[in-house]
């Protein structure tokens, strides 16, 4: 049953990377070699932001929202964005289109996040005796961020890739950018605000129930 649950959630965390190489022109146009060097770029960029948070960012004692520190952590977002760049500009690709070429980078970094943030605690935790809902949603998340990495992709190849661009788009195009290269810490304190407010809601219920 431990297997099962493993096998599983393996399937809904990394699969859906596999079915959108195979299901899509990508696998027509042989891209691997572009993902393969896409994912060995978010290594290297992981490497960096984890000396910088290292660096810069200090150990809190408690769990509050600290304004400063979440700034810090979306500037060193944006490493992100600058691996990205890379990836689409400076490395060497097959003679694949555009539209090609930002599918295939953005698979190859999504897929690369998966492994190096979810495969070790899904191999460890989802084996264990007893049933969580963690690594399903891990899955979940590892969906999700597969879309997110396709679409920071594809605004890098609007914004350095296309040259007849529209010039009333480019304000947009940098603005949604900079949100999807934000995106975790947003997410962050959306969720640390939710559930401040929750715990508020249920000692205010508990009181009044009193």
């Amino acid at each position: 049953m431990t297997m099962f649950h493993f096998f599983n959630c393996a399937i809904l965390t990394f699969g859906p990377h596999a079915i959108y190489y195979s299901a899509t022109p990508l696998s027509e146009y042989d891209t691997l070699g572009t993902s393969v060097k896409a994912a060995l770029v978010y290594l290297g960029t992981a490497l960096v932001k984890l000396v910088c948070l290292a660096t810069f960012l200090k150990v809190s004692e408690n769990d509050g929202f600290d304004p400063y520190q979440e700034l810090l952590k979306a500037v060193i977002g944006f490493i992100d964005v600058a691996g990205l760049y890379f990836a689409l500009t400076q490395l060497t690709h097959r003679n694949i289109s555009q539209n090609h070429k930002f599918q295939a980078v953005g698979l190859g970094w999504a897929f690369a996040d998966s492994v190096l943030h979810r495969l070790a605690p899904l191999w460890v935790g989802a084996r264990g005796l007893e049933f969580t809902w963690d690594f399903i949603l891990q899955g979940l998340e590892a969906n999700a961020n597969l879309v997110l990495s396709i679409s920071l992709a594809a605004l890098g190849s609007l914004m350095w890739l296309r040259k007849n661009k529209p010039k009333t788009l480019i304000p947009i195009i940098y603005a949604c950018a900079g949100i999807v290269a934000t995106m975790p810490s947003i997410t962050r304190s959306v969720l640390t605000f939710s559930m401040t407010s929750f715990s508020l809601y249920m000692a205010a219920f508990a009181m009044n129930t009193r």
